[in-house]
């Protein structure tokens, strides 16, 4: 079954404008978890039945999408645990400026359980490479990893799309190739190439924007906040062909200018 979207309010198509290829909401909902670092867990409350606890937690992801905790059974989200497994994780994108609400963020709900016997010291080797502080109290007697055994996702990417994600299409999906290097990427192309963006846009899109800055990126194409004589706007770009690296993705581009500068 497909990832289920909605909008707030449909956009109004651009003329010429080709149609995009873009990452699944799995594969974006991902991809985020990969980039963070810290969420806000909900578990429920002992002391107050029926209301939502929320902590701050730290995590690490293992390679079957599964955040794993390093936890202490005297945190008060432990214990609620102990009592009652359901909960949830907020993830939301890091290093955003200005609206909170335009940023990308992912729910997580599902069952919070002890890592396995058998999975602590790849657990423990997972955590502590994304948290190497912990090395400090990892070997407390009152710390135990948790893991979050996902039942479901709901994920939105800014205004205007947001969906549920199946657990099953979650469990298949992948983190984007180009989760590491996409802020360079990024950086690069608004310092040196903003005229080429700019040109870009208007190959593919038909509008002729004052201003083009790249916003994301990722294997299928990037989406550019536009300046226009009619005010701002966002449109998404596709590459020629899925890219897997940051030098794939410099040669799509390197195409993609000079078919630009032909039309």
């Amino acid at each position: 079954m497909s990832p289920t979207r909605a909008r707030h309010a449909e956009p109004t198509p651009a003329t010429g404008q080709a149609s995009t290829s873009e990452p699944t909401l799995a594969e974006r909902a991902r991809t985020l978890l990969e980039l963070g670092r810290t969420g806000s867990l909900s578990t429920h409350s002992r002391k107050q039945p029926g209301f939502p606890f929320g902590s701050l937690m730290p995590y690490a992801m293992d390679t079957g999408g599964h955040p794993i905790f390093l936890i202490s059974t005297m945190a008060m989200h432990t214990k609620n645990l102990q009592a009652d497994s359901r909960a949830s994780l907020l993830v939301t994108q890091p290093g955003v400026s200005g609206d909170p609400l335009a940023a990308s963020r992912v729910t997580l709900v599902g069952n919070a359980k002890p890592v396995a016997e058998a999975e602590l010291a790849t657990a423990r080797a997972i955590y502590l490479k994304r948290h190497p502080n912990s090395n400090q109290w990892v070997e407390f007697e009152d710390f135990s990893f948790y893991f979050l055994d996902v039942v479901d996702v709901y994920y939105i990417g800014g205004f205007g799309v947001m969906g549920w994600v199946p657990s099953t299409d979650y469990d298949r999906a992948q983190a984007d190739p180009l989760l590491d290097s996409a802020p360079e990427i990024i950086a690069h192309m608004n310092k040196d190439h903003a005229d080429a963006l700019v040109l870009l846009t208007r190959a593919a899109t038909g509008i002729n924007p004052q201003k083009a800055r790249m916003t994301s990126v990722d294997r299928l194409g990037f989406q550019v906040h536009l300046q226009t004589e009619a005010g701002s706007k966002v449109e998404r770009l596709s590459f020629p062909r899925a890219v897997g690296s940051p030098v794939e993705a410099r040669t799509a581009l390197i195409e993609m200018v000079a078919l630009a500068r032909q039309k």
